[in-house]
């Protein structure tokens, strides 16, 4: 930790300031209200409230590497005891040795000016030591803070990371599976789906390099997952998309959709034999873009226990990246699944 006078300007010329405003107050004082001399009263003030600031900007040092809580309090006060008799001598002896040229009977007026100039040596070095341990906590309380506040942000991209990482395993094996009975059947087809999924999965290991995205280029990649997807089941599985064209700029976190329709696939597409449609509906609202994503399902083939794994993830990244636990919405009308969004804006959308 640096000295806070000699590494916080600030602070220097605030301690300069309190002390130069001291020492003109004392000079006043002695000069106009006691009749002392100009001369000793300049050689007071200059001694007491310019040599001893000087010198006691070092105490810092003492207090910076002997810290309450990592030393003693009886080897503690000990040290302080030495170390405030070593500065209260070297003060006396310069102190002294200023006077020496510009008082006459210097003898008499150093002998009675001892006691008090160390007594008040001593008090000095108290204050000091009152004012640096309490910059020391300031000090150490802000790097504390701001230790935690890297420490929670690292947390928090763990975590967002560890979230967007959950791609379903088995939609790649599925898709695997797909290409390898087109290599037979279309291979112009075979070749489509693997660009697709290339340009899918290359998208999906982008969350590194930026962590929101245009609307407009989610629903891209969406459509392109779904377009995949369509591959396997064919007619069985229909999108439908009602699009505001003013939210196609808006920013969302990317790979916050696909979950959604992974999770409408599984539980629509996958657990019935007749065609389900997903629709998504999206348009503004101020400062939100409200999304919408709806699939139909067979209740009779299905036995709902909440939200899946896809669900609960988008639920936590939306609280970790908005700081709110209300942004999403999953309701069950029996005969479809409606998920929707709530995606706050830093500005209107329009």
């Amino acid at each position: 930790m640096k000295h806070p006078l000699t590494h916080n300007y600030r602070l220097l010329g605030f301690y300069a300031l309190f002390w130069a405003t001291i020492s003109v107050i004392n000079i006043i004082l002695q000069v106009l209200w006691y009749n002392v001399p100009l001369v000793y009263s300049l050689l007071d003030s200059g001694t007491n409230y310019v040599l001893y600031p000087l010198l006691g900007s070092s105490i810092w040092y003492s207090i910076r590497y002997n810290s309450p809580e990592e030393v003693s309090v009886g080897r503690l006060v000990i040290f302080h005891l030495i170390a405030a008799s070593i500065l209260c001598a070297i003060w006396v002896y310069i102190s002294y040795a200023i006077y020496q040229p510009f008082i006459r009977d210097n003898n008499t007026y150093l002998k009675d000016g001892l006691p008090s100039k160390i007594f008040a040596g001593y008090v000095m070095y108290a204050i000091y030591l009152v004012f640096f341990y309490a910059v020391n906590y300031y000090q150490s309380l802000k790097e504390k803070i701001k230790k935690e506040s890297e420490y929670k942000a690292l947390i928090r991209e763990a975590e967002l990371q560890a979230l967007k990482s959950q791609i379903n395993p088995h939609f790649l094996f599925n898709s695997l599976n797909s290409i390898s009975s087109l290599t037979v059947s279309n291979p112009e087809k075979a070749q489509e789906m693997v660009i697709n999924l290339s340009t899918f999965m290359r998208y999906s290991l982008m969350h590194n390099e930026k962590e929101m995205v245009s609307f407009s280029r989610e629903l891209e990649n969406i459509k392109l997952y779904l377009s995949i997807e369509k591959v396997r089941f064919g007619k069985k599985l229909n999108a439908e998309f009602e699009i505001d064209t003013h939210c196609m700029e808006a920013e969302i976190p990317n790979m916050i959709l696909q979950p959604l329709y992974e999770n409408a696939i599984k539980y629509g597409v996958y657990e019935t034999t007749d065609q389900v449609t997903i629709k998504t509906i999206c348009n503004c609202e101020g400062n939100f873009l409200k999304i919408i994503i709806v699939n139909d399902y067979d209740a009779s083939t299905i036995k709902r226990r909440g939200e899946g794994i896809g669900l609960r993830n988008i639920r936590k990244r939306m609280e970790i990246i908005y700081n709110s636990p209300d942004l999403m919405k999953v309701t069950d009308n029996k005969t479809n699944f409606e998920v929707q969004l709530i995606i706050p804006q830093k500005q209107a959308v329009s």
